[in-house]
């Protein structure tokens, strides 16, 4: 699930920025895409919303670069299930 969606079903701009810590201005941003998600924001993003906004979601692009460990896992879990 991407950020947009969980803000729009499930939080709110201010909901998550308290749990982050953070001014919901900043989570406003993160979610029109006005200003990246930080890379260190991001596992915390997925703890705080219990796995539904996932570093994957988060930085489609790169999370493989940032955290090869999930990578990694990722293809061991693909093996087991072929």
């Amino acid at each position: 699930m991407n950020l947009q969606a969980y803000l729009l079903e499930i939080d709110t701009n201010a909901g998550l920025a308290r749990k982050l810590d953070v001014a919901p201005s900043l989570v406003s941003q993160w979610r029109n895409g006005t200003r990246p998600v930080p890379f260190e924001r991001c596992p915390q993003i997925e703890l705080v919303t219990g796995g539904l906004v996932t570093r994957k979601d988060l930085c489609p692009d790169t999370w493989h670069k940032l955290w090869p460990e999930l990578a990694q896992k990722e293809q061991t879990d693909s093996e087991k299930a072929a």
